[in-house]
């Protein structure tokens, strides 16, 4: 891997970091027990590891391959990808509500890409389509199993918000950056992204064989995820969670920077389009109320994003139980 460029040092929190933990459910996609094994890890954990997902990994070398390239350039040079409104490239602040972490990234639209990336745009444009296409059908295939799990007809419920051409998807490349420095002064790490759930309906998350990704548990305690470079990471999103009216959880989670070694991870946010309306599907109330009021993707998206990371988003969208 190449040296990269540092982004400049902000005074983050340092954390102590904790052991790997090794429970984290793990579903092999080729199985037929996949669709019980899906539905209890999003119900326990949203969030489980997923082998035999179908997606080449040569188009996962590939497409690290020119992240590396580009995190590699002359910060200058990467800035002409410009700010991340809506694509783009950032460095250290996290949205527009004030959060930094020791992250730089790529935000990419999939229908619309910066007009620079780096020394070869158009090598760099089809790693990231053809590692789109692959893993959007994983998550599709993903969605459809939890669809089977939950008896819901049809069973394209949830998947055809991605394949809709107005989804509103979002990809991301992020690298942290190694920072020995501080962190061999106290024993802890510094955040390189802060504590979030994320608002689409799914997150597919790949990373390098870099440690630093940790999920919260129902009990408040995190964890840290051991890295898998073959594998990828499933988060359940808010949108999910108040579509099965809460049987699933999204799931909190974070990263912190590695000492010694830089992270390259790639993300794939499936969104639904801006007008498609979110709330309880009606085949999941037979007897019981609703928790949620019924908004709008652009509503939800809105709102998440005016917040900080670490806020309760769905509270805002939560009913309250009469007395």
């Amino acid at each position: 891997m190449g040296v990269f460029s540092k982004p400049a040092i902000e005074q983050l929190p340092l954390i102590r970091n904790c052991m790997p933990f090794s429970g984290i459910p793990l579903i092999d996609l080729s199985q037929p027990d996949s669709k019980a094994l899906l539905i209890e890890a999003c119900q326990e954990f949203g969030f489980f590891k997923v082998i035999n997902h179908g997606v080449p990994m040569d188009l996962i070398s590939k497409l690290e391959a020119e992240a590396v390239n580009f995190f590699s350039l002359p910060l200058s040079e990467k800035e002409k990808a410009g700010p991340p409104n809506p694509s783009g490239y950032g460095n250290k602040r996290i949205g527009s509500s004030g959060d930094i972490g020791r992250v730089e990234y790529l935000l990419l639209n999939p229908q619309s890409f910066p007009s620079v990336f780096g020394q070869n745009p158009d090598m760099f444009r089809s790693a990231v389509s053809d590692y789109l296409s692959a893993v959007r059908k994983m998550a599709c295939e993903i969605l459809e199993l939890l669809a089977d799990g939950l008896m819901i007809q049809p069973r394209n419920v949830f998947s055809k918000l991605l394949m809709d051409e107005q989804s509103d998807s979002v990809f991301r490349l992020n690298h942290y950056p190694p920072y020995p420095e501080r962190q061999a002064l106290s024993g802890k790490c510094m955040i390189g992204f802060g504590e979030h759930t994320d608002p689409q309906i799914i997150s597919v998350l790949r990373s390098n064989n870099t440690s630093g990704l940790q999920i919260s548990l129902r009990n408040g305690n995190w964890i840290s995820v051991p890295p898998d470079e073959n594998s990828f990471f499933i988060n359940v999103g808010d949108s999910l969670q108040v579509m099965t009216n809460g049987r699933f959880q999204s799931v909190k989670h974070r990263v912190l920077t590695n000492s010694c070694k830089s992270r390259v991870s790639m993300i794939y946010f499936g969104g639904p389009p801006l007008s498609e309306k979110i709330a309880p599907l009606p085949s999941l109330m037979e007897g019981e109320e609703s928790h949620y009021k019924e908004f709008t993707w652009f509503e939800y998206k809105r709102s998440a994003y005016n917040t900080r990371l670490a806020d309760n988003r769905l509270v805002f969208f939560q009913k309250v139980a009469a007395t």
